[in-house]
């Protein structure tokens, strides 16, 4: 699978919402993403539920001001590079990046001071930009 054909096909979409990056005491539901992996507990939940309704002594950590940007494509297990790529052209620009993936879907936050920037380098990668109803069309 070639990577370059990819990401000229690729599409991604920008949630509307701030999100904070946690690390926890305990796993919670209702979040965006939750990493356990026997050493420490990581939620990714937007930002005013994670204001408003998470108990402070739950939180070891935490950072806020993220926007989620996620590729509105299937990435197949045997696509090699695609982060990388992806990363690379960010980090040329100085655009640090938390990246997750989900079965078939990656998704990168991007500090929101930095969004516009990180938009800008993706399209000029290859990938074009949709909107959310466009996105689950």
């Amino acid at each position: 699978m070639n990577i370059e054909q990819v990401i000229e096909n690729g599409k991604f979409s920008v949630k509307e919402k701030r999100y904070a990056i946690m690390k926890t005491k305990r796993p919670l539901m209702n979040v965006f993403a939750a990493v356990c992996d026997g050493r420490e507990i990581t939620l990714i939940m937007e930002e005013y539920e994670a204001k408003h309704s998470l108990p402070r002594d739950d939180i070891i950590e935490y950072d806020d001001g993220w926007r989620i940007i996620t590729f509105e494509m299937n990435l197949p297990f045997e696509l090699v590079g695609f982060i990388a790529a992806v990363s690379q052209g960010l980090a040329q620009k100085g655009i640090s990046i938390f990246s997750i993936s989900a079965f078939s879907t990656d998704h990168i936050l991007v500090k929101e001071e930095r969004l516009d920037d990180a938009i800008k380098t993706l399209e000029e990668l290859g990938f074009e930009q949709v909107k959310l109803e466009q996105a689950h069309a």
